[in-house]
C-alpha cells in the first residue's frame, strides 16, 4: 500500500473557528491570539490492490483558476482526480469536508469533486450536520451528497468495506465521529480524524475544550496508542505539520 499525505498548508485557529493560513518559517504563533492552535491540514491518499482512497477533503481550497487545490495535490502525486474510487468521511467538519464538492467560479453551481468514487458518510453525522445548529459545519460542502448515487450511509456502530476496510463510530471529538483501520497484507494503516490528529496527542493525556466529549478522546487515544503498538499500526495524523505518518 502506498501512503501519501496531501497537505493543505499550515492554519491556526482559535474560538472564532476561522483557519489563518500560517507559514511556519516566517510567522510568530505568540502573534496570533491567545489559545490559537496551530495545525495542518492534511487529507490522505491510499492506494492499494484495488482502490484509490481519499481520507477526508480538506478545506476545498482553490487556486487562482478556481480549480481544487486538492485536484492540484492528487496530479502532482501522479493520480488523475477521477481514478479515486473511495472517499472514506471521519465526519463533516468544515476543515475535512470542504473537498466533498466544488463551485463552477462561472456559474457559481456546485459539484461532487469526485463524482467517479464512492463516498462513505456516516449517516448519523450527515444527519446532525445539516440540522444546521452548529457552526463548525459549512452545509453547502456537503449537503449534494443526499442527491448523489454514489453515497454509502453508514449507519452501523462498526463495520466492514469490501472486507479490508473497517469503521468504528467514536463520537467524541464531534458527535457522530468515525475512524477507519485499512488492512492489506499484513499491514494495519488507522485514520483517527479528530480524535487522534496529531502524535504528541496520541502521547500525553489531556482534555481539550474543541471536542464533543474530550474525555473520551483522551481516552480512545490512549487505547489505541497501546493496540497501535503491539500491532505495529501505521498511523496517519490529520493534523500533524511533522508526523503526518508514523511510523515512517
Amino acid at each position: 500500500m502506498t501512503v501519501i499525505p496531501l497537505s493543505e498548508g499550515a492554519f491556526t485557529i482559535d474560538k472564532s473557528k476561522v483557519f489563518v493560513p500560517f507559514d511556519i518559517n516566517r510567522d510568530e504563533l505568540n502573534s496570533r491570539p491567545i489559545g490559537s492552535l496551530l495545525v495542518e491540514i492534511q487529507p490522505f491518499v491510499l492506494i492499494t490492490e484495488n482502490d484509490v482512497i481519499l481520507l477526508d477533503t480538506g478545506l476545498g481550497l482553490t487556486d487562482s483558476n478556481g480549480k481544487l487545490s486538492l485536484y492540484n495535490h492528487l496530479e502532482k502525486a501522479g493520480i488523475n482526480p477521477s481514478q479515486v474510487t473511495k472517499v472514506l468521511m471521519s465526519h463533516l467538519h468544515r476543515d475535512h469536508s470542504g473537498g466533498i464538492s466544488f463551485e463552477n467560479p462561472a456559474s457559481k453551481e456546485r459539484f461532487i469533486s469526485f463524482p467517479y468514487a464512492t463516498y462513505y458518510v456516516q449517516k448519523r453525522e450527515f444527519s446532525f450536520a445539516m440540522d444546521g445548529t452548529s457552526s463548525s459545519y459549512t452545509i453547502d460542502y456537503f449537503s449534494l451528497l443526499s442527491e448523489f448515487s454514489r453515497v454509502e450511509w453508514l449507519d452501523e456502530d462498526e463495520g466492514l468495506i469490501d472486507g479490508y476496510i473497517r469503521y468504528q463510530l467514536t463520537g467524541a471529538h464531534s458527535k457522530y465521529h468515525q475512524v477507519f483501520w485499512i488492512e492489506e497484507t499484513g499491514k494495519k494503516y488507522f485514520f483517527g480524524g479528530d480524535v487522534a490528529p496529531q502524535l504528541q496527542q496520541m502521547k500525553s493525556r489531556f482534555i481539550a475544550k474543541y471536542d464533543y466529549d474530550g474525555k473520551k478522546c483522551m481516552e480512545l487515544r490512549k487505547q489505541w496508542w497501546l493496540e497501535g503498538e503491539a500491532e505495529n499500526w501505521t498511523f496517519l495524523f490529520y493534523h500533524d505539520i511533522k508526523s503526518p505518518v508514523y511510523p515512517t
